[in-house]
């Protein structure tokens, strides 16, 4: 019987995987697809991974793994529009104490969403979503960026 690897681990291999599943291929939204494929059945206790993208003043849901979504957010709006605004990760202990969060699915407690940065924009984000409080912690905020990072070719 093999140990789970630790998260660093877990990330290292996700990146490498999802490195080799765009390798080539141009199109965003099938990148997309397939990351949001990637990390929703690579982590543990998730019930929504997946892409929000900048159009004009708000995010227009993308791919995604999960229950159906809210389809447009404002920016600076619910957690997705903060990081969005900020230009920062958010990682999010329990939903229900973030001001102004927006509940698409009220099963969700616990949400990272780290921003896609290109030229020195937000073009997007990267949203996930846990029913279990408090899921997310600093290893998953290194490895998303880390894996946001794949994404975008940097």
């Amino acid at each position: 019987m093999s140990v789970p690897p630790n998260k660093p681990e877990l990330y290292r291999d996700l990146a490498r995987q999802l490195a080799a599943l765009i390798e080539g291929e141009p199109d965003r939204i099938a990148n997309a697809a397939n990351m949001a494929a990637l990390v929703y059945h690579g982590l543990s206790d998730l019930n929504w991974a997946g892409f929000y993208f900048t159009r004009g003043s708000e995010l227009v849901l993308g791919p995604f793994q999960g229950r159906p979504a809210c389809v447009r957010i404002p920016w600076g709006t619910g957690v997705c529009g903060t990081a969005a605004s900020r230009g920062e990760t958010v990682l999010v202990p329990d939903v229900h104490d973030f001001p102004g969060h927006i509940a698409c699915d009220p099963v969700s407690r616990s949400e990272l969403v780290v921003p896609l940065i290109e030229d020195g924009r937000v073009t997007g984000v990267l949203d996930l979503d846990s029913p279990r409080r408090a899921r997310f912690d600093e290893d998953d905020r290194l490895g998303c960026e880390r894996l946001v990072t794949v994404f975008l070719g940097r």
